[in-house]
């Protein structure tokens, strides 16, 4: 099936709604999906040793809840193509940082024993990062790709730079114009000459459409449900298949400050977690999730959904802290929550020494209901 075969057929299902701009969009992506079909990089196929011409990647961007997600799960699920990885841009760019401290601790020795050592780079991080990305995948599709971090902006060029000179195709998503990426960030003229060959490389598509369907999704239903009866399940599936427009989802791991973070289920920029999963005490063999997890996943995923909340007591003091921490992360980042629980928010916690701190929390978590709280947009 093609991509925009599938497309149609979703939206004949009622999966999604028909639009104009989508299908354009898909049209774009369907004749890059027949480009990559016999694709190899670097194989030489023409005189005096040329390889054969890379495949112009895509950059597709429009403002939120456009379909954007949704269409690059289409590409993806659809593209018959051996060596590809879809990741999402923060996750991607923090694995790149973990690459780099960790081939910056190795000694010659052990550089030289690594599967992606490059001849010639010296202590030169890039290259050998390079290509251990290309030896993992040669087509990388980002979602929500965007720079917001000066460290990001110090290594983007030269790393994007030598994934082209290897023929890696790129496809993405973003909020913003090549041209907006970054503005006004500090030191941004080092950003500047990577945006230009983006622009050289990747065919850059507006996805033009006027409606914002996730906001519509959103709004379709309640996002708190309790009690934690034999409609709690089937709530937050339909929520899940509502506002993923059907995409499969994966299991996935994030990676912050070199920790390792499961995420259960992941598609179209949600994530669903158990209460236990995200703000369980976990013993001694794997430590709890902290502040600082919390903010990186609200910071990746637009929606993040959280099932199974039980009513906090005395004993579960700690899970409450994290539960605090949590919310108060998806609130700062604008993140949109979904959630079903055993009791109201107001008696989630109610009878322990953080009983009054918690009150904030209960009142976050109503105002997260609200329509002008689920039209702002996500701070990624």
């Amino acid at each position: 099936m093609t991509l925009i075969t599938a497309y149609r057929e979703k939206a004949a299902a009622g999966l999604i709604e028909f639009d104009p701009a989508q299908a354009e969009a898909a049209e774009y992506l369907s004749v890059l999906e027949n480009r990559l079909k016999g694709f190899k990089p670097n194989r030489i196929k023409f005189l005096f040793g040329k390889p054969e011409p890379m495949p112009k990647g895509i950059y597709i961007y429009g403002k939120v809840g456009r379909g954007k997600s949704m269409l690059m799960d289409l590409f993806y699920d659809n593209t018959n193509y051996p060596s590809k990885k879809r990741i999402h841009f923060h996750e991607f760019m923090a694995k790149v940082h973990d690459d780099i401290n960790t081939w910056r601790k190795l000694d010659e020795k052990q550089r030289r024993a690594q599967p992606h050592y490059v001849k010639g780079a010296g202590d030169d991080p890039i290259p050998p990062i390079a290509q251990k990305i290309f030896n993992e995948a040669s087509l990388l599709c980002f979602d929500e790709f965007q720079i917001t971090d000066i460290a990001d902006a110090m290594v983007l060029g030269r790393l994007f730079n030598a994934l082209w000179d290897r023929q890696v195709v790129v496809v993405a998503t973003s909020n913003r114009h090549p041209s907006e990426l970054y503005k006004n960030g500090l030191n941004r003229q080092l950003v500047v000459p990577f945006l230009e060959r983006m622009t050289k490389e990747l065919e850059i598509h507006s996805l033009d459409s006027e409606r914002d369907y996730r906001l519509k999704r959103l709004q379709a239903e309640p996002v708190y449900y309790s009690p934690l009866d034999n409609g709690a399940k089937n709530f937050m599936d339909r929520a899940w298949e509502r506002l993923t427009f059907g995409a499969k989802p994966q299991e996935t791991v994030i990676i912050n400050d070199g920790r390792e973070i499961p995420i259960p289920q992941v598609a179209a920029g949600c994530a669903r977690f158990e209460f236990m999963d995200i703000c369980g005490n976990f013993g001694t063999s794997t430590s709890p999730l902290g502040v600082r997890d919390y903010l990186q996943i609200a910071r990746i995923y637009h929606t993040v959904m959280i099932e199974n909340i039980p009513k906090l007591g005395r004993d579960q003091a700690n899970e409450a802290t994290r539960f605090r921490n949590l919310i108060d992360a998806l609130y700062e980042n604008k993140c949109k929550t979904i959630i079903t629980a055993e009791v109201e928010a107001d008696k989630l916690y109610t009878d322990g020494t953080q009983s009054f701190e918690f009150e904030r929390t209960s009142s976050r978590l109503y105002e997260m209901r609200s329509h002008e709280y689920l039209e702002l947009e996500h701070i990624g």
